[in-house]
């Protein structure tokens, strides 16, 4: 009876030894895949698309809305900071001098401000000056109506 009881405890254990066996998963020696990319949305009038600029910008960051090419261009002065904002259409990046531009600014310490942009015809953009002392991370929504046609570009920079 005895040799009967050790006979079912060994068939038992080599039972759970090749059922755990077939539940592991073996070691794989593929290489590692590189992550699937995101899918891109096609950029349709009013929806806005960074991209970086490689020729041609002015060294800011580029939102595309549809025909119209937005870029925005920082720079750090005594006090505060100086924007450059150029609206353009089409490819040739043709300069809008007619628009109507304002600024929605969001500081890091999360008041709101607003910044109205003026048209420099001697630069061909639109230049705001903003004084702050506060530095961090600066959240910009750009606002501009040309003939009635809104276009909106969202940028971040730092201070």
């Amino acid at each position: 009876m005895k040799y009967f009881s050790f006979i079912n405890f060994g068939l038992i254990a080599v039972i759970i030894l090749l059922l755990n066996a077939c539940n592991t998963p073996a070691p794989t020696t593929d290489t590692p895949t590189s992550p699937l990319p995101s899918p891109s949305i096609a950029p349709t009038e009013n929806v806005e698309e960074n991209k970086t600029e490689s020729n041609g910008g002015q060294g800011g960051q580029v939102v595309e809305v549809g025909p119209y090419h937005l870029e925005l261009a920082t720079l750090k002065e005594a006090g505060g900071f100086h924007l450059d904002f150029y609206l353009q259409k089409g490819t040739d990046h043709t300069p809008i001098p007619n628009a109507t531009v304002t600024g929605k600014i969001q500081l890091p310490d999360g008041t709101q401000q607003n910044i109205d942009f003026k048209y420099s015809d001697k630069d061909k953009h639109y230049t705001a000056l903003f004084s702050t002392q506060i530095v961090g991370d600066y959240k910009l929504a750009i606002l501009s109506d040309i003939n009635g046609e809104k276009i909106n570009g969202r940028f971040n920079f730092k201070y």
